[in-house]
């Protein structure tokens, strides 16, 4: 029975708690479409940001001749 109890709590715990975010944006509004937009461009220049700090490391390997030639 404890167990059951278990995962009702998880159940209720992320649809009330961590699903509030997500209840926002889902209003409409026009508010609620900037802030979708405005977390997909966090994302993609977070995305750029790490790619472009890879691609340097990457040619800094290159040129240290360490690069993994298997």
């Amino acid at each position: 029975m404890t167990t059951l109890n278990i995962f009702k709590w998880i159940g209720e715990f992320f649809t009330e708690v961590l699903f509030i975010p997500f209840n926002f944006l889902r209003k409409d509004g026009d508010l609620s479409w900037w802030i979708s937009n405005s977390v997909n461009w966090l994302f993609l220049v977070v995305f750029l940001g790490l790619l472009y700090y890879w691609m340097r490391e990457s040619l800094n390997f290159k040129k240290d001749g360490k690069e993994d030639k298997a």
